[in-house]
């Protein structure tokens, strides 16, 4: 719980202020609105999707697995895309915070103001040094922090609430306030709905927090395939989580409102991010409120942490794998490199303004959410629960305004969400055509009636004519042209069929059958494309048989170019010179490349 809190709970150094300055007096009441949507929808929708998604791989997995084929992979592009503003967003949003709490310390030295940006770079920078030395114990600090970070806050608010007890009057005029700017309390309530899309980053949290399942200790019956004690756990985490924050939400809204005057919220004002620590410093004093500043900076600090460590989860477990990343990407600290250098230029441009960049944040966090409701309606509908799909459903629509909202009252975020998406998209794409030619086969195993037949031929060269699946009744004119063009052989030639299964595939585990048609050896295969399979099969069989395999290609008629791009999404097209590629790129030597004949 704590390790997602350092994300969901420090949100407490900022939001309050946001909310103030967003919906004035009547933050209480859209922080109420927030804590509503929260505990009825944000939570019963994270539940299932912990439930259904319990390794760690969160709504965006759940989505991807629900869409077919190229329209899932899309889409996770998509909400990577999203997934990295809300992370990026997160660290530079926390770093520029921290040094708000820093600045506005009244023992900071003087010569820190008008320096916040380098002040955040520093921050950033330290961030990602900690990633490159290496990132342990995380779990440990977490707990610590946030423990002493709620501590902290729970002081503060109650000590703010014994002054409201004694200074009744406080309430009273800004009831009074409220009452005569708005009045009728449906009114109040169609405001609150109208700025509650501002107050949209006290939902944070809920992605990380399925995020971190593995982390969770289950029952000694969990299995891989129903880990029941680890769910049971998430839920406990999520909900325990829900509640601490709601708690903290209402109270810290309700007090900062009612104690700090309006004017402090202002850009430049001294609770401008920091309601919370403006309140501790005027109640308890300026020892107590720098160490509840020294406190929040941390944690502030480590909710980047946190962000760091969940870009660092989801790039490696899509992009390699879709062969839409280079190999590094799989590496740890080539991409702390890179997320290091995006969140410091990003930190430039928004010029480490917390106020700016809540509404990019706000973006991620609520596109995520979204995705998550629909991922689990759709889930809903599959599973035939009319009720729960009806349930999800509304969740989602309220889920889908707030977004539109943020989106229109602050397009920041959908810009930047743009940006990542669009990057996303060329690097993907472009790394796709790169490593189009690699051997993509983890692992490539033949059933028995194969095994046997390679086991008659060790030794002796293997002869394969391609030949595509479901034209059974063509293996003689095939063999025919086969002898006629080249020089087979004595030994009858097999047939090697390949059936495309999931194009967008990028790595497959091959499995293929050996199998008896019209009295011809067949070899069949299923893999995401044909050239790339086949040039596994091939490598496979010479180091089963010790012999270099022949395979033969009649050339493929149509267009070069139409069949290039058939190749690149659809894993057919111009298949004779492309498998011949492969296999070069895979074995330098060409004493030890199987043969590849075309006519």
């Amino acid at each position: 719980m704590c390790l997602t809190g350092v994300d969901y709970f420090s949100t407490l150094g900022y939001q309050p202020a946001i909310a103030a300055l967003a919906a004035g007096l009547l933050a209480p009441i859209a922080t109420i609105l927030l804590v509503i949507v929260t505990l009825a929808g944000a939570l019963p929708i994270y539940r299932r999707v912990a439930r259904e998604s319990p390794n760690g791989a969160g709504s965006i997995a759940m989505l991807g697995a629900l869409l077919p084929r190229w329209g899932g992979k899309l889409a996770i592009l998509a909400l990577l895309g999203f997934a990295a503003t809300d992370f990026m967003i997160t660290m530079t949003l926390s770093a520029a915070d921290a040094t708000a709490h820093l600045v506005e310390n009244p023992f900071a030295p003087e010569g820190l103001r008008g320096h916040e940006v380098a002040i955040t770079l520093g921050f950033i920078l330290a961030l990602g040094i900690v990633f490159l030395r290496g990132f342990t114990e995380a779990i440990r600090v977490a707990t610590l922090l946030v423990a002493a970070f709620l501590a902290l806050n729970l002081v503060v608010l109650i000590t703010a609430f014994v002054h409201i007890a004694g200074r009744p009057l406080v309430v009273e005029d800004w009831w009074s306030a409220l009452t005569t700017q708005h009045g009728d309390p449906w009114l109040m309530i169609g405001i609150a709905l109208i700025v509650f899309p501002k107050l949209a980053l006290g939902l944070s949290g809920f992605e990380t927090g399925v995020a971190v399942m593995p982390q969770i200790r289950g029952d000694a019956r969990d299995t891989d395939a129903e880990p029941r004690g680890r769910i049971r756990g998430a839920h406990r985490l999520l909900t325990t989580s829900a509640l601490i924050m709601s708690g903290f939400l209402i109270t810290s809204s309700f007090a900062t409102v009612v104690l700090i005057p309006a004017a402090e919220f202002q850009p430049g004002g001294a609770a401008n991010g920091r309601a919370l620590a403006y309140l501790g410093h005027e109640y308890l004093g300026e020892g107590f409120g720098t160490a509840y500043d020294l406190v929040t900076i941390a944690i502030l600090w480590f909710a980047g942490a946190s962000a760091m460590a969940g870009l660092l989860n989801l790039v490696p477990r899509y992009l390699p794998r879709f062969g839409m990343a280079p190999r590094w990407a799989r590496a740890i600290r080539p991409l702390v490199l890179v997320f290091t250098g995006v969140a410091a230029l990003v930190t430039i441009i928004f010029r480490a303004d917390v106020d700016a960049q809540g509404g990019a944040y706000a973006t991620g966090v609520l596109v995520l959410m979204t995705s998550a409701g629909v991922a689990v309606t759709l889930s809903a509908r599959r599973h035939r629960q009319r009720r729960r799909m009806i349930a999800f459903g509304i969740i989602t629509g309220v889920f889908l305004y707030t977004t539109v909202a943020n989106v229109i009252e602050r397009p920041d975020g959908i810009r930047i969400a743009a940006c990542f998406i669009l990057g996303i998209l060329v690097v993907s794409f472009g790394s796709r055509v790169a490593r189009a030619t690699e051997l993509r086969a983890v692992t490539v195993a033949f059933d028995e009636r194969a095994t046997a037949w390679i086991g008659e031929r060790r030794g002796c060269r293997i002869d394969l004519i391609a030949h595509e699946p479901g034209t059974h009744s063509r293996y003689p004119l095939k063999l025919l042209h086969a002898r006629q063009a080249h020089h087979l052989s004595d030994a009858e030639p097999w047939f090697i069929e390949v059936t495309i299964g999931d194009s967008s595939d990028f790595e497959d585990e091959l499995v293929v059958r050996g199998l008896l048609r019209d009295g011809y050896r067949v070899l069949a295969v299923t893999g995401s494309n044909v050239p790339n399979t086949l040039a596994a099969v091939l490598l496979t069989l010479r180091d089963r048989t010790g012999d270099m395999p022949h395979i033969y290609f009649r050339w493929t008629e149509g267009n070069p170019l139409v069949n290039l791009l058939r190749f690149l999404l659809f894993g057919e097209g111009e298949i004779a010179p492309v498998t011949r590629e492969v296999l070069r790129e895979a074995e330098s030597d060409h004493t030890q490349r199987p043969w590849v004949h075309v006519a």
